[in-house]
């Protein structure tokens, strides 16, 4: 079997010819620029040939180095997937759960103390993430997403769909709440994602466009509310615990289904496994409850202020 130089020196080199520079290179991969350096004549000496052109100071990537430079770019990212595929092989005794930040916080986390005190000996890890191509490399055995279905190299089930409601701390302006839909939109608006249309349809208001402050999360958009700053639409199990609590009124009882539900995904190899499943049967039950509360009409309450 032919010699295989460093992987030290094969990284070095990539580096070199993937961003045309020594420097770039020695920072990207924490190294001084001599490191880097010694590195190329290493390699160099053990292909027995020349994999740049020297002029002065200055490198340049030959042909010859050029070629194998993508060769081993390809090497290098199959080594990469495949250390990734083995780190991402859990133990029995862990399970790796995958969760949509906002949903993950307000909704998903209250709850997993039912879990945890279900199955004592298993070690747990949240990871917050939206994409669903990305649980393999980074070690997910099973996510909570959301979106239309259908993506490839997963499993996948619906679990449910949401709604979406307008809600105001119940000190906003002083206690004052809007009262009508109309009032509703012509107060101070927490703007996000969230599309009002929908809801201004139900209330058999224009749909025009609002105004008020924007926000790029939904995390963002609920401490605003909840400190009293505005109006928010929410989907609905974001900010049940807060309506439970006090914390948050849903203004009026209107509601619209949000576009896309929310969804259990798991790759190929957590098939089987023992503690996905019993995440997946307490996650159902855990949701059998809350809509269950929902339809009960047990959710703050619609303020009568």
């Amino acid at each position: 079997m032919p010699r295989i130089p460093p992987l030290s020196a094969l990284r070095a080199f990539e580096a070199v010819a993937r961003l045309g520079s020594v420097v770039k290179a020695a920072a990207e991969l924490h190294l001084t620029h001599s490191a880097i350096s010694h590195q190329l004549r290493a390699l160099e000496d053990t292909l027995g040939q020349q994999l740049f052109d020297r002029r002065g100071k200055r490198l340049a990537v030959n042909e010859n180095g050029r070629v194998y430079a993508m060769q081993v770019r390809y090497a290098l990212s199959d080594l990469s997937r495949a250390t990734g595929s083995f780190l991402a092989q859990s133990r029995d005794d862990e399970l790796v759960i995958g969760t949509i930040p906002s949903f993950g916080a307000h909704w998903l986390v209250p709850r997993l103390p039912h879990f945890t005190s279900a199955y004592p000996d298993l070690k747990l890890s949240v990871r917050a993430g939206l994409r669903v191509a990305d649980l393999d490399a980074e070690g997910i055995d099973v996510a909570i997403r959301m979106g239309h279905g259908g993506w490839d190299k997963v499993q996948q089930r619906e679990l449910f769909a949401d709604r979406l409601v307008a809600v105001a701390a119940p000190h906003f302006r002083g206690g004052r709440l809007p009262r009508t839909p109309a009032e509703v939109v012509a107060a101070p608006l927490l703007l996000s994602v969230e599309n009002w249309r929908p809801w201004q349809e139900a209330a058999g208001l224009p749909a025009d466009d609002l105004h008020g402050m924007h926000f790029n999360d939904s995390n963002l958009v609920l401490e605003a509310a909840r400190r009293g700053q505005g109006v928010a639409l929410s989907r609905l199990s974001l900010v049940h615990g807060a309506l439970q609590d006090g914390q948050l009124v849903q203004l009026t009882d209107i509601s619209v289904p949000y576009t896309t539900p929310y969804w259990l995904v798991w790759p190929v190899r957590s098939a089987g496994r023992a503690s996905v499943a019993q995440f997946s049967q307490w996650l159902d039950a855990e949701i059998d409850a809350y809509l269950a509360n929902v339809s009960a009409g047990i959710a703050g309450g619609v303020s009568d202020v």
